[in-house]
């Protein structure tokens, strides 16, 4: 049974209206009705009023749903980080493509522009490797079973981790290259037009 029916069940059984309810743990009435229809889950102060006042342990009252609420959770996780990987990927290539347009077309101004995408890009990616370290994912077979909602066996967790040394390199060279090439193909182009 999931949290939301179990609130329902227990506060019926105790002829409580949800305005009740939410008057005895000094919550709105809104809250119990989202809590029941498993909009939001309560936070944990109001799982212990709520179980004092059904006269039930907290054990009762959310078994079965710890397991759900961990996989919406992570879920939750997965999205911001695919989020923010979208974004960082969309201003790093603006970094990457418009200093020299917008420098020849708006001079100084053109130089600001770019250097506030250039802050939002590092802010997102400040963002996106703290999701990195915290789930332990730096490889690309790392990343893709995140944002799939696998996990890696030990084996195949040891393999990437061997690898992640060199990978680094070859990624900063590789970033290094493109950034070097895509900066005078945009000078060449500038000049010619």
């Amino acid at each position: 049974m999931n949290l939301g029916a179990q609130i329902k069940e227990h506060r019926n059984a105790l002829s409580l209206s949800q305005e009740q309810l939410a008057e005895k743990i000094f919550v709105t009435r809104q809250s119990v009705s989202n809590w029941e229809n498993n909009k939001t889950y309560p936070d944990i102060n109001s799982l212990r009023m709520l179980s004092e006042v059904f006269g039930i342990s907290i054990d009762e009252l959310i078994k079965g749903d710890v397991t759900m609420m961990k996989r919406e959770i992570n879920e939750q996780e997965q999205a911001v980080f695919q989020r923010d990987s979208t974004i960082f990927t969309v201003l790093f290539i603006m970094m990457l493509v418009l200093p020299i347009p917008l420098s020849e077309l708006l001079g100084g101004i053109g130089w600001g522009i770019w250097g506030v995408i250039a802050a939002a890009g590092l802010y997102y990616g400040i963002r996106v490797e703290q999701y990195k370290k915290k789930h332990k994912i730096q490889t690309y077979k790392e990343i893709i079973a995140f944002t799939e909602g696998k996990s890696l066996s030990e084996i195949e967790q040891a393999r990437e981790e061997g690898k992640r040394p060199y990978q680094k390199f070859l990624l900063v060279a590789g970033f290094a290259i493109a950034a070097f090439a895509v900066s005078v193909g945009m000078a060449i182009i500038c000049r010619l037009i």
